[in-house]
């Protein structure tokens, strides 16, 4: 059984992943500048009240790296979600939460060694609860599997 510290440090970060995802899809619906957001879900969002509903503390250097990883390598990240897709489809035709979930579970499987892959996609299966159903989730999963065992063997 994890200990406590483990368990909070593992809210910290999902709640992290969420908030990346959030400000990734809103970078991508307002054109808002990555250092701009950064800041924006600093001082407002992350831990914050809004509307009555409490936001978890999230583990901020986590996700500042998402964040700016995901657009840093945004190119390779979307060559790598597009290939694993079926040729009638496209990245353009996902809807805009998904891609940015493909792209922060992307990311995490590329740049974040120290997170096991069955621990990165477990969680992005979690956030995609936040906004779809069970068949999204098969499809995130099938996805960050395949990419999973294209960039780390």
């Amino acid at each position: 059984m994890p200990s406590p510290k483990a368990r909070t440090r593992s809210k910290a970060r999902a709640a992290a992943r969420l908030a990346a995802v959030q400000a990734l899809y809103q970078h991508e619906m307002e054109g808002t500048a990555i250092r701009s957001l950064l800041h924006e879900f600093h001082q407002h969002r992350l831990g914050a009240v809004i509307e009555d509903v409490e936001y978890a503390e999230a583990d901020v250097t986590f996700f500042d790296d998402l964040v700016t990883g995901v657009e840093a390598r945004r190119d390779e990240i979307d060559a790598l979600i597009s290939d694993k897709l079926t040729a009638d489809w496209s990245l353009e035709r996902l809807d805009k939460p998904m891609r940015q979930i493909l792209r922060a579970g992307t990311y995490e499987l590329l740049a974040r060694a120290d997170v096991p892959v069955g621990a990165a996609i477990s969680e992005y299966l979690d956030v995609t609860d936040a906004f779809y159903g069970q068949r999204e989730k098969g499809f995130v999963n099938g996805i960050l599997d395949s990419v999973a065992k294209a960039v780390r063997g």
